[in-house]
Formats: structure tokens, C-alpha cells, sequence
């Protein structure tokens, strides 16, 4: 079999997705890579294809049990003999598995970084022939990235004790260049193939709202969208507890996940979510790292996170189906106290130096100003985060809140002159809380301590609040007329941009989001891609009621079979026999999704249900062309 034969056997695709055959090809022709691509996006094919296709066994590095629980089983599924490897197994099943392994039964094997430095692992590994090493979520490996693993720094030992060198191929949906160029150096990744396909997820609708109400916001946005599954991120357990019996007190199903409950719950409550008894999730953020539900259809984050790189990363969660998902995030000053103070409340990594210390909380505090940049901008969203990964985004993207509602612009020339002259004034020695405070006249001892009192632009914006003048220099800050220390001080500095507003022409426009009369509010979803519409856009009334029918017949199997519904067939899958209607196992073969052992297992029960829904007349289910799916 050669590429292609797999890809369409064994995962139901007629063709590759954008950079995934350069990768395969690489691999097949003996050579390293590297994949930074989008979740969402198809990495495990760009590995377990090229598997298949090689002689030996490959080793797949994964962080989670969770996660090589689910890609395991969705191996097996598709008629692929695979395994894990971790401490979820008694010794003897380690045993039994390694022999298998070894006697040629599995062609992929997922297991702990910590499994590799055991005596059993490295004896199987040194005898068996490994033609390929995979490390996934291989951020882990970088000490600068956000969930770095130390026990990732075991993998290069174990590849030096193999009698060959196998290939190794690293992906990662989420790397800045210094978390790339320490996944390059760490692994020792010889003359790769470097893939970078990009971050953007266009099925991502994205959005900042800033209710006054949290809770009634989460309330109503769950039921208007009760049918989806979806999960509502809390910066802390008591958020989540609050929002989880709120929920529960309106009748909703959903459970929660936290480092607070007992471990035994949190794999039940895991476990529910997955198989859709609760088809919503309230967690922290130890929650979600190796869960791939391709069905959930939104992520709300309560709180704001610490990061970009944390946010994109939780809420690429949503639409890894790539159907249309939405990412909304609830923003509240409160929010940046609540994560200024567990940053302070970090433990130092005790192998650092106290530079080193220094540099870490400079990030960190670099990377929580983006974060509340990109919640206060009223310009693209999506163009935001792209920009902050160094890519270029196509301004208005048409998909994120900033992109479709409607603004008053005010010039704040005059304003900006005013802040720009009193960071000067000050000799650039203070941050915002005290300019914002001597801006607005504030009659605060820390200000008369100070002796700023005395400035000549003490209360020249005394009319404006210190709200409102943060707000200003935060959107100044955005627009590079200042910048913000990289440190605990965050001082204001006049920036690269300021001298076109102090000595051209150049206009300070701030946005502000018209008032919607409260008859007329709604939440984002209403506005851009709705729950309602997100497959009445494709599919007609009675496609939808066709799709609903196969995603019965699922849940059904699913049961029987103890297994997560997506695993049998995702949600695109359904959508694509409504649309394409088959009536044989040759048509079937043609959906999207469906492979032979798919078929072999299911596609004769889904047969059916078309059968007796079409009453085998083929009518059509969808609105527009084929191609629109």
C-alpha cells in the first residue's frame, strides 16, 4: 500500500490536509521533522500514516494517560493494532504488551516519557526495531514554554541507548520561536523537515465580552446551546464549584474537574464528558491537555487566562472537527488582580538561578499584559492572536466579535498628548496605576509620597475617571505610543509610534462598542456563527432531523460498545451522509471519515437508518453545494 491507500483504509480521507504529506514524505525518506500545526489540524495522521508504512515499530511519546487512551482506541477502531504503555497498567499487562509488541502484533506503541528510563521499556526497545521515535506535545520539552515536563528531557537519553537511531518526529499545535528552537536543540533533530502551517482555526468564532453578570451570561449561553458539548474554563476551584452548582441548580448537566476533588472523581467526571452523559465540562485548567472530543462545539473561559499561549491552547478545544466551534472569553478587571496574585504566589523552580527566577516572572508578566491587551482591543480579534505567534492575520476576519459589531470612534488626540507628556514629565519612573491616579488628580498618600503633586500634568484629565484613563493607556500601549517594562514594575516608557502623534498630524481614534438596547442583547453566538445556525447552514430541516436520527444510532452504539461517540463517528462524518445520502457500501466508502473498518464494524446499521429515513429515495438534505461542508 503506498499513502494513499492507508489514508483512505484505514481513516476514511481521500486526501491529506495542508502540510501533511510533506511530512509523511520526509518521514518515509528517513528524515526528522518538526510540525507546528494548529489543534485541529490532522497531526496524528502526519505520523501514524508514515507508521504503517514503515518496517518496525514506532514509539509514541505522550504526556497523558487520557490521551493515549483515546488514540489507542481510535487506532483500534480503524483496524490498526496499537498499545499503551503507562501507569494505568498492572506490570504483568506492561509484560504481556511489550511482547506482543516485540512478537510484531502492534505497529504503535504510545508511552509515558517516564517509561522510557525503566529496564523492561529500554530492553524491549534495544531488541525490537524501531523506525520511529514521535514526540507529541513536544512544547513539553522547552523550559520556557507553559507546560513544561522535565521527564520529557529523558527522551534523548533513551534514543542514545537504541543500537540505531530511529527517526524522530516532534508536533506541537502551540510553539513561540524560542519553545521551536529548544525542541530543535533538545531532541537533537537532524537536518528536519521544519513545517509551520500556521495557528489560525478559521472555524473558530472568537470573542471578548465584559457582562456585568457572569453567571446569568454562562446561564443563558448553556441553554441556548443545550444540545452541544461544550467546556467553561475558571481561573479557580471555587469558580468552578460556583459555576458547576449554578448550573446544576438550573436543571443543567454538567460535571467539573479540579486538583481539589478526589482522583477517582475526576476520571468519572472526565469519563462523562467524554461519553456525553454531561455534555458540559467546569474546569480549571489541569483539565483538557490530552482530551481530544472532536465534538465540542464551544469553550467559555469565565475567567481570563494567564497567557495567549494558555488561552488559544484551551480554547482550541472547541470545533476539532472542524466544524464550527465558538471561543468566548468573559473579561473583568478582577480577573488580571486574580492572576497578578497567583503569579505572585508561584513557587520559584528551586534549579534556577535567581536571574533565571527573574527572566521566568518577566515572561510571565510580559505574557499576562498581552493577554489583557488582546481582551481590551476593540481591533481583530483573530489578526491579535495570529500577530502574537508572528503571523499575519487579513484584516476585518469577519469571524470574531470586534469583526462584525458596531463601534463609536472619539478622537483622543489631546488625551494621548496629555499621557505622553506626563510619562515624560515623570522621566518614564512610574507605572500605570500612578499615572492613571496624578492623570485624574487622585488625593492618595502614595501620590503626595511621591511628590507628584507638584507635576504640571497632576489633574490635567480630571474630569475623566482612573478607569477610563487606564483603559487609554492600554489601547496606547496596544497602538506602540507606550510600552510596558518586561518586570514586576511594569513601568510606562514612551513608545516607537509616539512621536507621530506629538509632532504630526497623526489622530488618536479609540472604538467603543455601541450600547445594544436590552430588548435587542444577546450573547456573541446570536451575533456571528449561532448554535442554530452553525448546521441549518448547511443542512435543511430535514437533514437536521436525519442528522439528529444518525447521531441517536451513534450514541446507541456508543453504549453497547463502552466508547466515546466521536470515536465511532465524528460529528462531520454524520453531517456528510446527510449530505451525500448513502445507499451502498461504495457510497459509503465515499464519506468522509468512513474507512473499511468503520464500515466493516458500522456502516451497515447506519445504512439502514438512511434506508428507512429516505424510505431509499435520495432527496436532498443540504442547503447550497456539496462543497460548502
Amino acid at each position: 500500500m503506498d499513502k494513499f491507500d492507508v489514508l483512505k483504509k484505514y481513516f476514511g480521507y481521500a486526501a491529506f490536509r495542508e502540510g501533511q504529506e510533506i511530512l509523511i514524505d520526509s518521514i518515509v525518506e528517513g528524515r526528522d521533522v518538526l510540525g507546528i500545526m494548529p489543534t485541529g489540524a490532522g497531526k496524528s495522521i502526519c505520523y501514524q500514516v508514515p507508521a504503517l508504512l514503515l518496517s518496525g515499530i514506532t514509539i509514541v511519546i505522550s504526556p497523558l494517560i487520557s490521551l493515549m487512551k483515546d488514540q489507542v482506541q481510535t487506532l483500534n477502531q480503524a483496524g490498526i493494532h496499537a498499545a499503551y504503555i503507562n501507569s494505568s497498567l498492572s506490570e504483568s499487562q506492561i509484560s504481556k504488551a511489550l511482547r506482543l509488541a516485540a512478537a510484531g502484533q502492534y505497529k504503535i506503541i504510545y508511552a509515558a516519557p517516564e517509561r522510557l528510563e525503566t529496564y523492561e521499556f529500554l530492553s524491549f526497545a534495544k531488541q525490537a526495531e524501531i523506525s520511529m521515535l514521535t514526540v507529541d506535545e513536544a512544547h513539553c520539552i522547552s523550559q520556557w514554554g507553559q507546560d513544561f515536563r522535565p521527564s520529557y528531557l529523558k527522551i534523548v537519553q533513551f534514543i542514545r541507548q537504541l543500537e540505531k537511531r530511529p527517526v524522530i518526529s516532534a508536533f506541537t499545535a502551540t510553539a513561540t520561536e524560542n519553545v521551536k528552537e529548544d525542541i530543535l536543540c533538545v531532541l537533537g533533530l537532524t537536518e528536519p523537515e521544519i513545517l509551520v502551517t500556521g495557528f489560525d482555526r478559521k472555524n473558530l468564532y472568537f470573542a471578548v465580552e465584559k457582562p456585568k453578570r457572569k453567571d446569568t451570561y454562562v446561564i443563558k449561553y448553556v441553554k441556548e446551546h443545550v444540545s452541544e458539548s461544550g467546556i467553561i474554563y475558571c481561573a479557580t476551584r471555587k469558580n468552578v464549584d460556583k459555576v458547576y452548582e449554578k448550573l446544576c441548580q438550573e436543571g443543567i448537566s454538567a460535571a467539573r474537574y479540579h486538583a481539589g476533588l478526589s482522583g477517582g472523581e475526576r476520571r468519572q467526571n472526565q469519563e462523562d464528558f467524554i461519553y456525553d452523559t454531561c455534555p458540559v465540562m467546569v474546569a480549571t485548567n489541569a483539565f483538557g491537555m490530552g482530551i481530544d472530543k472532536s465534538n465540542v462545539r464551544y469553550v467559555l473561559h469565565y475567567n481570563m487566562p494567564q497567557s495567549l499561549e494558555n488561552y488559544y491552547q484551551e480554547a482550541g478545544r472547541a470545533g476539532r472537527d472542524g466544524g464550527r466551534a465558538e471561543c468566548i472569553l468573559l473579561y473583568s478587571p478582577q480577573d488580571v488582580v486574580v492572576n497578578r496574585f497567583l503569579l505572585d504566589s508561584k513557587e520559584q523552580n528551586t534549579e534556577y538561578t535567581a536571574e533565571e527566577n527573574e527572566a521566568v516572572r518577566g515572561r510571565d508578566e510580559e505574557r499576562l499584559r498581552k493577554m489583557t491587551y488582546y481582551c481590551m482591543t476593540t481591533g481583530c480579534l483573530r489578526t491579535y492572536i495570529l500577530h502574537y505567534f508572528g503571523e499575519k492575520g487579513s484584516l476585518p476576519c469577519g469571524n470574531c466579535l470586534n469583526c462584525i459589531r458596531e463601534y463609536e470612534e472619539t478622537d483622543l488626540t489631546e488625551t494621548a498628548k496629555h499621557i505622553l507628556s506626563c510619562v515624560a514629565e515623570v522621566r518614564e519612573r512610574y507605572g500605570v496605576n500612578v499615572i492613571a491616579g496624578m492623570l485624574a488628580g487622585d488625593d492618595r498618600a502614595k501620590l503626595r509620597e511621591y511628590g507628584l503633586f507638584a507635576y504640571r500634568t497632576y489633574g490635567i484629565l480630571k474630569p475623566l475617571k482612573e478607569t477610563e484613563i487606564k483603559e487609554i493607556i492600554q489601547q496606547m500601549v496596544i497602538e506602540n505610543l507606550l510600552f510596558q517594562t518586561n518586570d514586576k514594575y511594569a513601568l510606562l516608557k514612551i513608545g516607537e509610534e509616539a512621536g507621530k502623534i506629538m509632532e504630526d498630524d497623526t489622530r488618536f481614534i479609540m472604538k467603543k462598542a455601541k450600547e445594544e438596547p436590552e430588548k435587542e442583547k444577546q450573547t456573541s453566538a446570536g451575533k456571528g456563527s449561532s448554535a442554530n445556525r452553525r448546521r441549518s447552514d448547511i443542512l435543511n430541516s430535514r437533514g437536521l432531523e436525519l442528522f439528529e436520527q444518525l447521531r441517536d444510532l451513534r450514541t446507541t452504539i456508543a453504549k453497547e460498545q463502552n466508547m466515546p461517540p466521536y470515536i465511532i463517528f465524528a460529528d462531520k462524518t454524520l453531517i456528510d451522509m446527510c449530505i451525500k445520502v448513502p445507499m451502498s457500501k461504495k457510497e459509503m466508502l465515499k464519506v468522509v471519515g468512513v474507512g473499511e473498518s468503520k464500515f466493516d464494524r458500522y456502516g451497515e446499521r447506519f445504512l439502514d437508518a438512511i434506508g428507512e429515513y429516505t424510505g431509499g429515495v435520495r432527496e436532498k438534505f443540504f442547503f447550497g453545494e456539496e462543497e460548502e461542508l
